[in-house]
């Protein structure tokens, strides 16, 4: 197959070891020796994740824990007397503070007693977000989604749904056992080494074991998928791009081709270094096109078409924006583009 040809569809040119197979809801597949993977439903398009229980002596390590909500909480119980035999949680790993991650994990510390196991960005990043239920958005971000191009529709909208975060994570605990890059995890009889990624999350952390050949991804890497890659109000001039590009980079230097990938999203995969090219080449055309199309001055709600095949919606308005904002962003530190504000305070991008 081309490198044109994989393009059209992502990832088909990776190896998938179980094919289209994928556990029920409250069920569990053996991946590898001592490595359950568990996939559970989300309220939205992209509308599964993936779960893993590692084997840890009498118990389990727990790898993320599914968003909070009523049918997730159901399909843990199940789960319990289930596959996980009634042998008890010892520990939960957190890869990153996205609601579908880390939602129930405060839920799942309490209910065994157990420490919840995350960097720190992360953990202090949740705290935050999850705070801001009930207030009213923010004038920093208005006027970021203001710059960006919002209409006033989709302004009132934002500040509807602001706080919202908070819905979909379970009350953390009050204190947490932090994980840093270059942290060795024992759990069972194998050691994980903890590898940092940037650019989807402040401090993302993925598992990787050379012994069993195994790398828990997390975000980091998917194989049909891309991870959003955005900017937000709460640091507007952040190079997003550059640190997920340099991530990916990083990756490709520590997990070889031979590894089974376990993904948070879609299947578990090989041929690790051959997607992150591709993720990598996947942006770079899109920055490519991003130079092109601002040949005359555009706002960042006016390059969705260079960036996205998919319509966008006011459902994902918000997200496009701030990952067209991302790319832009690195052009900008690229010096490839220059950004002009008017006296409405609306940004406009221009090639250089």
């Amino acid at each position: 197959m081309s490198t044109a040809e994989a393009r059209v569809r992502p990832g088909s040119n990776l190896d998938y070891p179980f094919g289209d197979g994928r556990p029920d809801t409250g069920d569990a597949i053996l991946v590898a020796p001592g490595i359950w993977w568990v996939r559970m439903r989300l309220p939205m398009q992209l509308n599964h994740i993936n779960l893993y229980l590692l084997e840890d002596g009498d118990g389990w390590t727990v790898v993320d824990s599914g968003i909070k909500n009523e049918e997730t909480q159901q399909a843990w119980e199940t789960l319990f007397t289930g596959p996980m035999k009634s042998r008890k949680i010892k520990r939960v790993i957190v890869t990153h503070m996205h609601p579908d991650h880390i939602g129930l994990a405060g839920w799942l510390v309490r209910k065994f007693d157990v420490e919840l196991w995350i960097t720190r960005t992360e953990y202090l990043m949740c705290r935050n977000l999850a705070a801001d239920t009930g207030f009213e958005a923010p004038t920093e971000a208005l006027r970021f989604y203001r710059a960006a191009g919002f209409p006033e529709d989709l302004l009132e909208n934002y500040r509807t749904r602001f706080g919202g975060f908070g819905m979909g994570v379970y009350r953390l605990p009050n204190a947490f056992h932090r994980i840093v890059e270059g942290d060795i995890i024992e759990i069972g009889p194998n050691k994980w080494r903890v590898v940092g990624g940037n650019g989807h999350s402040p401090e993302h952390a993925c598992l990787w074991c050379p012994e069993l050949n195994v790398f828990i991804s997390g975000d980091q890497l998917l194989p049909k998928i891309s991870s959003n890659v955005s900017v937000h109000p709460t640091e507007p001039e952040a190079n997003s791009l550059q640190d997920w590009l340099d991530s990916c980079t990083k990756l490709k230097g520590i997990v070889p081709d031979s590894a089974l990938v376990l993904p948070s999203h879609n299947e578990p995969f090989r041929k690790a270094t051959l997607r992150l090219q591709e993720l990598i080449d996947h942006h770079e055309e899109g920055m490519d096109k991003l130079i092109t199309l601002c040949a005359e001055p555009k706002r960042a709600v006016d390059v969705f078409p260079a960036l996205f095949r998919s319509r966008i919606t006011q459902g994902n308005y918000g997200m496009a924006t701030g990952e067209s904002l991302a790319h832009l962003n690195c052009l900008r530190a690229r010096g490839r583009i220059l950004r002009t504000s008017d006296k409405n305070g609306i940004n406009w991008y221009e090639a250089i």
